[in-house]
C-alpha cells in the first residue's frame, strides 16, 4: 500500500501505469505514491508530500502548432511562455484542456513528465536544478513521484533553461 491507503495506480488505472511503465522503462525505481487529498496543484501537491512549493516539478503543456512543448517548472516559479519559446526555437501558445488531454493522455492537474501519447519537446526549469529532490506528478492528480532533478532531464530528454517569469 502507498501513502493515504490506496496502492499506486489504484484509482487512475491506465494514466499511472503508463506513468509506471515509463518509470521502469527507464531504469528509474517506482516512487509513485497517492494521496487521496490530491496534489492538483503545486501548493496541495507540496502539503500532501510535506515538502516545500518550490520542490514541486509542475508540468505545463503548451503547443507549438501541433507538437506538444512541455515546461517542467518548480512549484514557486510562474512559467514564462516567450522564455519557453526562445528555449525551444518553437513559437508556443497556451493549450486548453482537451487539447492537454487527447495529446498527452494526461488532465490538466495530473500532467506527468514520462508516459505521454505524443512524446513533447521538454524544457526543465533551470530553478529545479538547485534542489536535492524534486516531486512530479504521476498522471492524476492524486499521484506523484520522487526523483532527482538530473533524473528528470534524463527522463524526458530535456534541456534546462530559465524559464521563469521575473
Amino acid at each position: 500500500m502507498k501513502a493515504g491507503g490506496l496502492k499506486a495506480g489504484g484509482l487512475s488505472g491506465s494514466s499511472v501505469e503508463r506513468v509506471r511503465a515509463a518509470l521502469l522503462a527507464a531504469g528509474h525505481a517506482d516512487t509513485i505514491r497517492a494521496f487521496p487529498e490530491g496534489t492538483r496543484s503545486a501548493a496541495d501537491a507540496a502539503a500532501a508530500v510535506g515538502c516545500d512549493v518550490a520542490a514541486i516539478a509542475k508540468s505545463i503543456v503548451f503547443r507549438a502548432g501541433a507538437r506538444p512543448v512541455l515546461a517542467i517548472a518548480s512549484g514557486a516559479n510562474r512559467v514564462d511562455m516567450a522564455k519557453v519559446a526562445a528555449a525551444t526555437g518553437l513559437a508556443v501558445k497556451r493549450a486548453d484542456g482537451g487539447w492537454v488531454r487527447d495529446v498527452t493522455g494526461f488532465a490538466i492537474g495530473g500532467v506527468a513528465p514520462v508516459g505521454h501519447l505524443t512524446p513533447p519537446l521538454v524544457v526543465l526549469d533551470a530553478d529545479l536544478l538547485a534542489l536535492e529532490r524534486v516531486w512530479a506528478a504521476a498522471g492524476s492528480p492524486m499521484h506523484v513521484f520522487e526523483t532527482t532533478p538530473a533524473a528528470l532531464l534524463h527522463l524526458t530528454a530535456g534541456s534546462a533553461a530559465d524559464i521563469r517569469e521575473d
